[in-house]
């Protein structure tokens, strides 16, 4: 896994953009309830090329719009105090964009008669419910989100039809839905099958304070203290391994190729064949059946439930199962709480295939938020993500072009889309009632974004046996500092405890005669019988890049030569 540290200096526009995010985040913190406050931050997000931030605070500013406009909801009255606190007669700038104003001065006076028979900050309710209808669809347009986008602008031009910006962005929207749908100009355009996912920047953002200096010898120390107890043939030290491609490169063939620096388990002593290298319990899991018999701590498999069972159900929510009494306790003691008697579980259970991974990933987040919040911690601060490297690319805040038709960079890594990067995250804290705007340091969009980051390089998932979908998941913070490596020299098995063996008989090389001292330590984390293109592509996905491992530029430059052969015998046997 790449560790790449950010080399581009910022302009002083950048700077002066950061510091008025600051800004803003500071006064959020003192009046978390004002959706203006949240729209002047969405703005800097987008000059920044954060659009997923963006639409982050505007989502937020949105549901405070609507707690103003409704005194049955739980924060009117703050979102109302917030409201009062600005003139309708002089519009806070954010809110003049365009025609905007005049649009929604027209769409009230026809919904209502006359404006002036409306407290003044229904009025701007109004107004700025259009302008987070306007940023949303803007921005998760450019983040590729093409579904939520046209949802989210079809839900503008109902507050403020005829705006002109929010036709020029479903413009936007059709032309590039029919370019991925591969559609004509007289096709229609169904919303439902329209693309919901696209990416965003992966990367240790300006303003995060919770990433650690993961070579320096108190982060070293602290691992190896604890690794004592899981791994106690192998020490934590710096690893160097080949750079994560974009994609196919020329480098494959090279002898000496880029490197990088990273944490890694090297052996101590001999291990022999088959020895257990690593044990680790970890309660980072998650599990995206409804109804499945497994532990709700550990993920492993519940005993039958008989008389003498040593499954322990929750004196207080009777359908969460512990496997034994020690899974009990440690959930009792580092998240239940916070979840207990809540319907939490029922989300992002049994999802459709193609949403299988973003079900789990989200799960994996709602334990950490529910760890977080009963220990009263920073998501970010917890040992079983802190020191874990997300395969962050380097921090670009001054280059980046970014235009409705041509949508994301190639370089933004992370998959990102408005249900499962915004929308459920907030919800399900809404289900532990958690209030989601007082509590904005915890639980910003970059804090979801950043521990994803983390859990799509390190997470470890196991399939049903009965059908071979993915449903469980864990994430094991000693077991990923273990390096992928292609020709792994350790298989795993997860079941309540993770569990790494030497390899009796490697993928490469036949029988193995175990792992020497001062070796490293090399794990998979895919499927090893894959193609090279196989394993590229998971690699993209999940660590950002390219595979760059030895096994990969071989057997890629074996392929480029079969290629290469079987098109000059085709030229040739045209040519006769």
């Amino acid at each position: 896994m790449e560790e790449t540290q950010a080399s581009d200096e910022a302009d002083p526009r950048t700077t002066r953009l950061l510091d008025r995010r600051k800004q803003l985040t500071d006064a959020l913190a003192a009046s978390p309830y004002d959706p203006i406050l949240y729209l002047q931050r969405a703005a800097v997000y987008s000059h920044l090329a954060y659009p997923d931030l963006a639409a982050g605070d505007a989502y937020r500013a949105l549901l405070l719009t609507d707690e103003a406009q409704n005194e049955s909801f739980e924060y009117h009255e703050q979102a109302r105090e917030s409201l009062e606190e600005y003139s309708v007669t002089l519009v806070p700038d954010v809110l003049r964009h365009g025609a905007l104003v005049e649009d929604a001065d027209a769409a009230i006076a026809d919904r209502h008669g006359a404006q002036h028979g409306l407290e003044p900050y229904s009025v701007l309710a109004t107004l700025a419910s259009a302008r987070c209808l306007q940023v949303l669809s803007l921005s998760l347009l450019l983040c590729g989100s093409l579904k939520s986008a046209y949802t989210f602008c079809e839900r503008g031009l109902a507050v403020v039809p005829g705006n002109q910006d929010l036709l020029e962005t479903k413009g936007y929207i059709e032309t590039v839905a029919r370019q991925r749908l591969s559609l004509g100009p007289a096709e229609d355009i169904n919303v439902n099958h329209l693309p919901d996912r696209g990416v965003v920047r992966r990367e240790v953002y300006p303003w995060n304070t919770h990433e650690p200096d993961r070579f320096c010898e108190e982060t070293l120390s602290f691992l190896n203290k604890n690794l004592e107890a899981v791994a106690p043939k192998c020490s934590v030290r710096v690893s160097t391994l080949p750079v994560l491609l974009e994609g196919e490169s020329v480098t494959d063939s090279y002898e000496i190729i880029p490197t990088c620096r990273q944490l890694g388990l090297f052996a101590k002593e001999d291990i022999g064949p088959g020895e257990i290298v690593l044990q680790e319990y970890t309660l980072l899991t998650a599990n995206n059946r409804l109804k499945e018999s497994t532990c709700d701590a550990c993920g492993s498999a519940l005993p039958p439930l008989e008389a003498d069972s040593q499954a322990v159900s929750c004196p207080d929510c009777y359908d969460t199962v512990f496997c034994d009494a020690f899974c009990f306790t440690q959930a009792q003691e580092k998240y239940h709480p916070a979840v207990c008697e809540t319907d939490v579980d029922s989300i992002a259970k049994d999802p459709d295939a193609r949403d299988i991974d973003q079900s789990l990933y989200l799960l994996l987040l709602s334990r950490l938020l529910a760890m977080s919040v009963h220990q009263d911690i920073h998501p970010l601060d917890f040992k079983e993500i802190k020191y874990i490297w997300g395969d962050f690319v380097p921090t670009k805040t001054n280059d980046i072009d970014l235009s409705p038709n041509a949508g994301p960079p190639p370089e933004w890594t992370l998959p990102f889309s408005f249900k499962y990067n915004i929308e459920l995250p907030l919800h399900v804290m809404e289900k532990m009632d958690i209030d989601i705007f007082a509590t904005l340091p915890e639980h910003d969009v970059w804090v979801f974004n950043t521990a994803y980051a983390k859990f799509r390089g390190t997470a470890s998932a196991r399939q049903n046996p009965r059908d071979g979908r993915p449903d469980l998941a864990a994430v094991h913070p000693y077991w990923c500092l273990a390096n992928h490596d292609c020709n792994p020299n350790v298989s795993w098995e997860w079941g309540g405890k993770m569990e790494l063996r030497a390899r009796e008989k490697r993928v490469l090389g036949g029988v193995a005669d175990g792992i020497k001292a001062g070796d490293e330590i090399l794990n998979h984390y895919c499927d090893v019988e894959l193609s090279v293109q196989q394993r590229r592509e998971w690699a993209q996905g999940s660590l950002g890049g390219w595979c760059m491992c030895k096994r990969c530029r071989d057997e890629s430059g074996e392929s480029t030569k079969h290629e290469i052969n079987r098109t000059t015998k085709r030229v040739v046997s045209e040519e006769d």
